[in-house]
């Protein structure tokens, strides 16, 4: 049960919004992180999501339940807040290099641009990919940002947020100690 005790910590390290940017502890890369999804007033979604530092990038899986069959837009957004019942505490999503809306293989493109979740017939989606633009680490670090999962499908070009609408998950994204 070593990585459900980790998935609490980092839900009870989250609690804490981050408002000017992350911790100075994200300053040193970490390894590994993680962030559990908690619905947004009158959504049931909830999940996990976690990433990890590998020699091509940060591996991203999310395991996200309780959503409608179909695409979900699925972004890092700049704050770490999930405190406003909507989750627009949130902020936009995380763009420290001033880039426009994209997919998440495209040149230009947010840093917490991350394409879509896929939901089965079962509400259930899983995602995996390995993204070279994030880091959890200096000027690029999603550590004590947000994770976030939308109503609708990012259409991937849309600006400035893809057309994802509304914000059914949000999870406050932290290190993991000792879980590599």
């Amino acid at each position: 049960m070593r990585n459900g005790a980790a998935i609490l910590l980092v839900t009870l390290a989250g609690c804490a919004p981050v408002q000017d940017g992350p911790p100075a502890a994200a300053d040193a890369a970490a390894s590994y992180a993680a962030a559990v999804l908690h619905p947004t007033t009158g959504s049931s979604v909830w999940g996990t999501v976690t990433f990890a530092a590998t020699d091509s990038g940060v591996l991203i899986r999310a395991d996200v339940s309780g959503l409608a069959p179909g695409a979900h837009g699925f972004h890092v957004h700049e704050w770490g807040d999930c405190s406003a019942p909507d989750a627009t505490s949130a902020g936009g999503h995380f763009n420290p290099e001033a880039s426009p809306h994209g997919a998440p293989d495209g040149a230009e493109r947010h840093v917490g641009d991350l394409g879509n979740l896929v939901a089965d017939a079962s509400g259930t989606a899983r995602y995996e990919r390995t993204d070279r633009r994030i880091a959890l680490g200096g000027a690029n670090s999603i550590i004590g940002r947000a994770v976030m999962v939308h109503a609708a499908e990012d259409d991937l070009a849309s600006q400035p947020t893809g057309s994802a609408g509304a914000r059914l998950a949000c999870g406050v994204i932290g290190i993991v100690r000792g879980a590599e």
